[in-house]
């Protein structure tokens, strides 16, 4: 027995028309074809579908739960078809994201609410127990697109760039540092840094100043939410050094004071980082638009002095 979709097809056609020639009409096929195509299906089962000699024609026993088969199996067939071929146009499939940098979250949120809206069809989710090994499982297929600062020569990723950003120094304005003009790597010595719970390689401060210059905050103490930071260095026990974005969008009041990291300031880029394969998918190339686009807006607001 070798059944057929186009058999199933057939059988519904004929049910709701009632007859051979309408069911033709709505299949675009002559009737003599679908004709053929009944005889056919009934040598193949051995029963006949339809009831001889009624009009319209009306399903046998056996007809009724072939019927039933066809209408639990063809919508399944055609929504699976349906979802490869937005798979195939780009408006279906996954984005699973790794975050290398901690303070990412606070943008990354209203990202993927403007995605979500453009590509309902795309599977969302963010992966931070992959952080510390994110670019390893992005080769791997476990994640699908990487939020580094740190872009590195992998073959088939491309780092594609989403927007620069200024690592600045915030103080209470009681803090002796808030009458520099600008912080150096020695002002830490006798400071309490207040940073996000990663390693100290993936912190701007301790890999573009404090490393490089062999200095030793006097402590460092670790807090995983930012408004917390913004708390403790408003009640000055301790300063912190956080992306310009981060700073703008938080609510800071006039009792912090931010400077610049060096005299000519700290530059970093933040990366998007994807499969090259991957590159030409028209969500994925969304995401990193609207990864641009949402900084943009930000980076025209000035810091508070």
């Amino acid at each position: 027995m070798n059944i057929e979709l186009r058999h199933l097809r057939t059988i519904m056609a004929i049910h709701s028309a009632g007859s051979v020639a309408q069911a033709a009409e709505q299949l675009h096929i002559t009737q003599s074809a679908l004709s053929h195509q009944l005889k056919a299906i009934r040598e193949q089962l051995g029963v006949d579908l339809f009831v001889k000699n009624t009009k319209p024609m009306r399903l046998s026993a056996e007809g009724v739960r072939f019927l039933r088969a066809a209408e639990r199996i063809l919508p399944e067939i055609d929504q699976l078809k349906a979802e490869f071929d937005n798979l195939q146009k780009g408006q279906a499939g996954r984005l699973h994201i790794a975050i290398e940098c901690h303070a990412c979250f606070e943008w990354l949120f209203p990202v993927l609410n403007l995605f979500r809206a453009a590509f309902p069809d795309v599977d969302i989710d963010i992966r931070p127990g992959l952080a510390f090994r994110a670019l390893a499982a992005l080769v791997d297929e476990e994640v699908d697109v990487v939020i580094s600062s740190d872009p590195d020569a992998i073959a088939g990723v491309t780092f594609h760039e989403l927007f620069p950003y200024a690592p600045t120094f915030l103080a209470a304005a009681g803090n002796p540092l808030a009458k520099k003009p600008f912080i150096e790597a020695a002002d830490f010595a006798d400071q309490t840094l207040i940073t996000y719970p990663v390693e100290r390689t993936r912190l701007d401060i301790f890999s573009q100043l404090l490393i490089p210059a062999r200095v030793e905050p006097k402590l460092v103490r670790q807090v995983e939410l930012t408004a917390v930071m913004l708390l403790l260095v408003g009640a000055n026990k301790g300063v912190t050094v956080l992306p310009d974005w981060v700073i703008r969008s938080a609510d800071i009041d006039s009792g912090l004071v931010t400077r610049p990291v060096t005299s000519t300031g700290l530059t970093r880029q933040l990366y998007a980082a994807v499969r090259t394969a991957d590159a030409g998918k028209p969500f994925i190339q969304r995401f990193i638009e609207l990864g641009r686009d949402g900084q943009r807006h930000a980076a025209r607001q000035p810091l508070s002095p």
